[in-house]
């Protein structure tokens, strides 16, 4: 029997090497018959200038990765990683849910932690290889790609749909040459019902779950923020429409599924959960600054209850976006995560003149950031994403 199981587990990881190359192939074969190579996309540095040499290497913000050493695949899979926050897609391949939380192709937990993008139509140029590379070396594992629907420039909108999927397909590449998850995030907001759009939901996500379905890399998420009075009921409808949809391409991703009143309800999930699909998780977002103890009560009892939850976005300052920043609510509401092997990514990867950014709004870099560059709670995610 342990012979068997022996060979079970070589197979296995033959089969994870052999989807990840499909990936690979896949997507450049994608990119180029959309003319949308490397070299003509977005360029991650808008002002031509090479930044390599902007900074010396002790003023670099950059973690202790070496974004030159490239591990062979082959070899990860016989390694486990150190830790759930380790996770990477080499080394656990294609995550799974298992309980209340992720776990990688071998059971072992996983955990993600990163960052969110803010609109792609907005801040096209955050989606290039340098800044995933910058988020990789500084610990993360995980970067989400949020995809307004109905906003100025969304999917669904007067965006330029073709735009935005090369875009959705650069962001996959660039994950995958950094060894990382990536999230892609329908961003329903200020259509509040994921039902307005759901025709176009459901063709996008035909498209997108056949195009993706090799990549282990590769999490879905449906619906943002439902809110403005959208029940459970009526989330659960659409979300098994859309799982059925990407599960008829690929039975195995993970997918998270919005809560209502801005991801907050997650007891009502907790009383009539989907039942019909796995690999099925449900989103919880908090503001440090606004969210506080009383939705860690909802999220505790959640995950007692057996819920699979995901923070798919938080920040560190007020709902809005501004406001003040909570550095000490915010550390409660990691710890209490880590605990329970959470997932949460924060938002968001930009310069925008708000509290929730990263950069601070007059940095016109994508990568090679000094401290000078990073807003405090750019300073505060280094730090989280090292310890």
């Amino acid at each position: 029997m342990a012979q068997r199981n022996k060979i079970f587990i070589e197979r296995k990881g033959v089969w994870q090497i052999m989807k990840r190359k499909i990936c690979v192939a896949m997507l450049t074969m994608t990119i180029i018959l959309a003319g949308c190579g490397k070299n003509s996309q977005v360029s991650g540095n808008p002002s031509g200038t090479d930044l390599s040499n902007s900074v010396t290497q002790d003023e670099q913000v950059n973690g202790s990765g070496d974004s030159d050493e490239e591990e062979d695949t082959e070899a990860n899979n016989d390694q486990a990683c150190s830790s759930p926050s380790d996770a990477c897609p080499s080394i656990s391949g294609s995550l799974q849910v298992q309980g209340t939380t992720l776990v990688d192709k071998d059971g072992n937990p996983a955990q993600l932690r990163g960052v969110s993008t803010h609109g792609i139509a907005w801040f096209p140029e955050y989606v290039s290889e340098d800044t995933f590379s910058q988020l990789k070396q500084w610990g993360a594992n995980v970067v989400r790609l949020a995809m307004y629907t109905a906003e100025s420039g969304g999917y669904c909108t007067d965006g330029d749909r073709e735009e935005l999927m090369s875009l959705l397909d650069s962001g996959v590449q660039y994950a995958l040459d950094a060894d990382m998850y990536i999230i892609l995030d329908w961003h329903i907001l200020s259509d509040g019902n994921p039902t307005q759009y759901q025709t176009e939901a459901e063709t996008f996500f035909k498209e997108i779950s056949a195009r993706y379905a090799d990549c282990d890399h590769v999490l879905y998420e449906i619906c943002n923020e439902p809110n403005n009075g959208t029940d459970w009921a009526t989330v659960k409808d659409y979300a098994k429409d859309i799982l059925s949809i990407i599960r008829a391409n690929d039975s195995e991703a993970v997918v998270l599924v919005g809560t209502p009143n801005w991801c907050q309800y997650l007891n009502e999930a907790c009383a009539d959960p989907i039942t019909e699909y796995d690999n099925v998780m449900y989103t919880l977002h908090f503001y440090a600054a606004t969210h506080k103890q009383e939705l860690r009560d909802v999220y505790t009892e959640a995950i007692a209850s057996g819920l699979p939850v995901f923070v798919s976005e938080y920040g560190l300052c007020e709902a809005s976006g501004g406001g003040t920043i909570d550095t000490e609510q915010a550390d409660v509401w990691t710890s209490l995560l880590d605990e329970n092997n959470t997932s949460y990514v924060l938002w968001s990867m930009c310069n925008k003149d708000e509290s929730a950014s990263i950069l601070r709004a007059d940095c016109t870099k994508v990568a090679d950031f000094t401290q000078d560059d990073l807003s405090s709670v750019g300073k505060w995610l280094v730090e989280m994403l090292s310890e």
